[in-house]
């Protein structure tokens, strides 16, 4: 190109012209993170998970971890990650608060003074191990004892719902400050573990409806009509007494029969704390099982 004799107005358009090129060269250079989110109740907390016998893996600093669990409702007794991304790791006990002043509703998300951790440690691992060169990112909002049509329910307000609506609050901001720091995300996967608080007489039946409706808000309200959705229970929850725990699982499998980028992840072969609870080793196999669920997904399409 032979700029000489160009005006000076018309040198300072092609500038211009060069620097906005480049910035969006630049901005499709930025790096891009696979995103997953996980949710649920105790199971996706990591109740009895404990870090103690977590088996520690270099390439958890690889992943961005952002986080917040507690109890019914969210409040300022939940342990988070305080609003800012940091590496996957155990989380710790926070201050749950006790049950006081007619509130039923408050268990803690551990049960164990050194915190714990829930099934997006064990996928984490198990997607690096499979695809070593991918980069991913976590957030996780989880709280104990929750039922999907009272505290995950899209449409409800005040406490109804806000389990839900914290889901997308905290998805979004992690979302914001990651593009705040040059980071770009694709909403890979949404991990779901809950079910046992619904598993009674009257919630079972509408479970199927409830998790259906919940998912499809999840893919609107965060602009993601790709991601997949994996859902998972524990189905030996009661110790194998609950007589409604068939329903919440097969209606699990109905929603993953139904929607293509969805499926169901069978549990039962994971080792449980307790009648309610994954122990350590479960809640690692869980995470396991969700990943390559995932993957088998991703492969068929």
């Amino acid at each position: 190109m032979n700029i000489r004799g160009w005006r000076k107005e018309d040198l300072v358009r092609l500038h211009g012209c060069l620097a906005a090129l480049w910035l969006a060269v630049a901005a499709q250079a930025a790096e891009t993170r696979d995103l997953l989110i996980v949710a649920g109740q105790s199971n996706a907390v990591g109740y009895d998970a404990k870090p103690s016998e977590l088996a520690p893996d270099d390439r958890d600093k690889e992943v961005m971890f952002w986080w917040r669990s507690g109890d019914p409702p969210p409040d300022k007794h939940d342990t988070t990650s305080g609003g800012k991304w940091t590496h996957l790791q155990p989380q710790s006990l926070g201050d749950p608060m006790k049950p006081r002043n007619g509130r039923t509703r408050q268990y803690g998300n551990f049960a164990q003074t050194e915190g714990g951790f829930g099934p997006e440690i064990g996928m984490a691992r198990a997607l690096l191990k499979a695809q070593p060169d991918q980069k991913l990112a976590v957030v996780k909002a989880a709280f104990s004892g929750t039922g999907i049509r009272r505290d995950w329910d899209p449409k409800s307000g005040g406490d109804n719902g806000s389990c839900y609506r914290a889901l997308i609050e905290e998805t979004r901001a992690a979302i914001k400050v990651a593009k705040g720091k040059g980071l770009a995300f694709r909403l890979r996967a949404f991990v779901w573990v809950q079910g046992e608080s619904d598993a009674n007489k009257a919630n079972a039946e509408h479970y199927e409806k409830a998790l259906r409706e919940m998912i499809n808000s999840l893919r609107k309200d965060l602009d993601a009509p790709e991601m997949t959705a994996l859902v998972a229970v524990n189905t030996r929850f009661g110790g194998g007494n609950n007589k409604f725990m068939p329903a919440i699982v097969e209606a699990q499998k109905a929603v993953g029969v139904a929607d293509k980028r969805c499926a169901y992840v069978d549990t039962a072969k994971a080792t449980i704390a307790n009648n309610a609870h994954y122990d350590t080793e479960g809640t690692l196999y869980v995470g396991r099982l969700f990943a390559e669920s995932l993957l088998r997904l991703e492969a068929k399409r």
